[in-house]
């Protein structure tokens, strides 16, 4: 299961569970990327309960996509990964490191509260 809402001008929300195949890979990136369009300084909440490697074939739509994806991830200054899983959530982290001027912060399902006021918060870089 993939979805991703737009939450206001600056604001993503998206969540996915399961396992995914090329084709959904497919209509999840569209789905981001479309949601994103236009938006500088984004901030976006990424709930994930429950993780299942992707296929294959996701993994080759991901990378063959790379590009768009970095440009789409550029528009963002802050994401907060929520997972109950802490390997997930070590390695969303690291993820952010790779992005100059992105931030990204990981919480356990207990803490979204504190998610939500990190996202809140405003930056002035």
């Amino acid at each position: 299961m993939f979805r991703v809402e737009r939450a206001g001008p600056d604001r993503l929300h998206v969540e996915f569970s399961g396992r995914i195949d090329a084709d959904g890979m497919d209509r999840a990136l569209d789905a981001l990327l479309e949601a994103g369009e236009g938006m500088e300084r984004g901030r976006m909440r990424m709930t994930i309960p429950d993780y299942e490697l992707p296929s294959l074939g996701a993994i080759g739509v991901e990378l063959r996509r790379l590009p768009s994806l970095l440009r789409f991830l550029r528009r963002f200054k802050r994401i907060a990964v929520l997972s109950p899983e802490r390997w997930l959530r070590k390695a969303g982290e690291f993820e952010g490191r790779l992005v100059p001027g992105l931030e990204v912060r990981a919480f356990s399902p207990e803490q979204a509260a504190e998610a939500e006021a990190w996202l809140a918060q405003r930056t002035d870089s």
